[in-house]
């Protein structure tokens, strides 16, 4: 467990610019709670959750922030942000399992369960409650994952939220291996996870993306790139496309 009775986080103080953003080093080390543990962050990514949190974007409303959480009410402030978190965990709470003490976790962002309580509506690490931006956090047991990997803290880090979106969209839209998916903005976060775990499902993958990005996204398990901007029609022919995953918007929307 924690040795340490402060540690060092991101504090956001208000809606705002970096400027809304105070670095601390007497934060209380938080206790896990009732089916909780306490994780050590090794990383914590940065997205655009985390920006547009903060700036209120989430908002239904123009200028007002009282609906400006993922949950629809004001965020409450001070708040340590950070979805996208990697970490050990250090300490189990009461009726969590003290065997994953010493293991090394990613967090899911989507919270379904806090305070030991089952949630009504789901909650964003981060927004409805503490997140990532500091040395230590708590979460619900359920929704820290064990990994095994060689790969990063930093590089775990960048998983959560932009994974976790492109499964979402893929499930939505019930992709098997018979399906053939144009992915638009491919070369981004969520992008390229949706490259990935389409591929993951055998689908085929046509990636959209700027000229400089054609083989990072070949790179990433795209089975035919083109040029953003390029006829689509004349590329691909009328009626070649099962799926397509959007990532870009515009005008349409």
């Amino acid at each position: 467990m924690s040795q340490h009775e402060t540690m060092r986080a991101m504090s956001l103080t208000a809606h705002g610019g970096p400027e809304a953003l105070v670095y601390r080093t007497d934060m209380p080390v938080p206790v896990p709670g009732r089916s909780e543990v306490l994780i050590k962050v090794g990383a914590a990514g940065v997205n655009n959750t985390d920006i547009n949190t903060r700036i209120g974007w989430y908002s239904k409303g123009e200028g007002d922030v009282e609906d400006a959480s993922w949950g629809g009410q004001a965020l409450s402030f001070p708040r340590i942000q950070g979805a996208d978190i990697c970490g050990e965990v250090v300490d189990a709470g009461e009726g969590a399992d003290s065997g994953l003490i010493g293991t090394r976790v990613l967090v899911e962002p989507c919270l379904r369960e806090a305070n030991g309580e089952t949630l009504p509506s789901p909650w964003y690490i981060g927004s409805e409650c503490d997140g990532g931006f500091a040395d230590y956090v708590t979460v619900a047991a359920r929704h820290a994952y064990p990994v095994e990997t060689a790969l990063s803290d930093a590089e775990l880090a960048s998983f959560p939220c932009s994974y976790s979106t492109a499964e979402n969209m893929l499930t939505r839209a019930q992709v098997t291996k018979n399906d053939t998916l144009l992915i638009t903005g491919a070369s981004g976060g969520v992008g390229s996870a949706a490259i990935q775990l389409a591929k993951a499902r055998g689908a085929s993958v046509i990636a959209v993306a700027g000229d400089k990005k054609q083989q990072s996204v070949r790179d990433a398990g795209a089975d035919q790139a083109l040029v953003r901007g390029a006829s689509l029609e004349a590329a691909l022919g009328e009626n070649s496309v099962d799926v397509v995953i959007d990532l870009v918007g515009g005008e349409d929307w």
